[in-house]
């Protein structure tokens, strides 16, 4: 798959996933940054508590108002990129980060940083939805390597992120967040420059488009899994933490950071292999079924902290793996725009995955520290569960060596 218009190159240099246009790498740098926004604050949760004299339940909804939001977001993130392009898109969502991310860190209450992350989560549905299908029709390749970039992206950003707001936070809680909103300048710059002017193209979508898309069943199976994934996935985002009482902010930092880097490994280098070998079903539901597992093993074992910062670093690799084949699914999923398909699955996701972490701590203090993982474990069985009935009527993905027009054939309409 070439897109001429959109290389500094020579079009025909053969494609590889390194071979890239300084388009497509400006983009990915700056979904490194934006995706640091998700580990980020793990490290400082505890922090936050303490120097703002809140809840643990309270502090949680640092996670659930910037997803929530964000999930809501992503229905008008069509509306918008069709009326003014793909970069003006980008380019707004990166700004909202900004702003957002530098005045959580000025905030002086629990409840105005949780105000400004969900005005950041608006910003990250402007941007990450954008981000992929420009990666997409800008990269050479093809649909899968694209989609391997943009996990890279996303992983190397997960992982960073703890890292970043471990390090920043040891000096201030409010550090880590003005932290982002510098690097979030730089992406912002370096998108400027680099990015080729994108007008808008194609039909105008609407807001009913991505719920029209929701009707069709292979698309809604998938999102429904991941809804119940991303309940695993945030439970743990918000819950490790306060698992880990002996751990000091960096501590923290470096455990999430070896989640994050397993997860960046996984996602890029086993999640093809696998795919290859065995198909995007059979994987996808398989490592579902290990991340609940190991969910639960950390609730039996709650408290060896060893054991439970080894789960947590462990998830990544699971975590992986998953995050690359639905997305694949997803593109694959629905006969409509891939920014269509892109941000219906991401409103079922995001808004559905928004109650973990509230529900989490909530049951951590009612309940016990390990009543989050068990919470978890469950939803995240139910997914597997989704996926079992589901796949007796979803043909699965091809692999992506079949070739991107293959794979882009199987699953749409598979639902009887």
């Amino acid at each position: 798959m070439t897109h001429a218009a959109t290389t500094d190159a020579d079009p025909a240099a053969p494609a590889g996933l390194l071979r890239q246009p300084r388009a497509v790498w400006a983009v990915a740098f700056a979904c490194v940054v934006t995706f640091m926004g998700i580990g980020l604050v793990d490290p400082i949760l505890k922090e936050i508590a303490a120097k703002l004299e809140a809840t643990p339940s309270q502090v949680s909804l640092l996670f659930t108002s910037y997803m929530a939001v964000m999930g809501v977001a992503m229905l008008v993130t069509g509306v918008v990129s069709s009326r003014i392009g793909p970069k003006r898109t980008l380019l707004l969502g990166l700004a909202v980060i900004i702003v957002s991310a530098a005045l959580a860190g000025m905030s002086d209450s629990v409840g105005a940083v949780i105000g400004f992350r969900a005005g950041w989560g608006l910003g990250n549905a402007l941007f990450v939805a954008t981000a992929l299908s420009t990666i997409v029709s800008a990269s050479r390749g093809s649909l899968a390597q694209a989609i391997i970039l943009f996990e890279a992206a996303l992983g190397l950003g997960i992982a960073t992120g703890p890292l970043v707001g471990g390090v920043l936070g040891e000096h201030s809680w409010r550090a880590p967040f003005f932290g982002v909103s510098v690097l979030m300048s730089i992406a912002l710059v370096a998108t400027v420059f680099a990015l080729p002017a994108t007008p808008p193209q194609g039909r105008r979508t609407s807001l009913a488009d991505p719920i029209r898309a929701l009707r069709h069943p292979a698309l809604l199976l998938v999102a429904i899994i991941a809804i119940c994934y991303n309940l695993g996935f945030f439970t743990l985002m918000a819950a490790g933490p306060f698992a880990l009482p002996t751990f000091d902010i960096m501590a923290i930092g470096w455990t999430f950071f070896g989640w994050g880097v397993l997860l960046a490994i996984t996602s890029v280098a086993l999640a093809p292999a696998l795919q290859r070998r065995f198909g995007t079903w059979p994987v996808m539901t398989t490592m579902l079924a290990l991340f609940s597992l190991d969910l639960a093993a950390m609730g039996v074992f709650h408290d060896h902290t060893v054991v439970v910062a080894g789960g947590i670093v462990v998830a990544g690799g699971f975590l992986g793996v998953i995050n690359t084949l639905v997305t694949e699914a997803v593109m694959h999923a629905a006969p409509v725009e891939r920014p269509v398909a892109s941000a219906a699955y991401s409103f079922v996701r995001f808004t559905g995955g928004a109650i973990g972490p509230y529900v989490a701590l909530k049951l951590a203090e009612h309940v016990n520290i390990q009543a989050p993982f068990w919470f978890g474990a469950t939803a995240v069985a139910v997914g597997v569960l989704v996926a079992v009935v589901g796949g007796r009527r979803v043909r699965p993905v091809a692999p992506a060596a079949h070739g991107e027009e293959e794979a882009e054939a199987v699953l749409v309409g598979d639902i009887d």
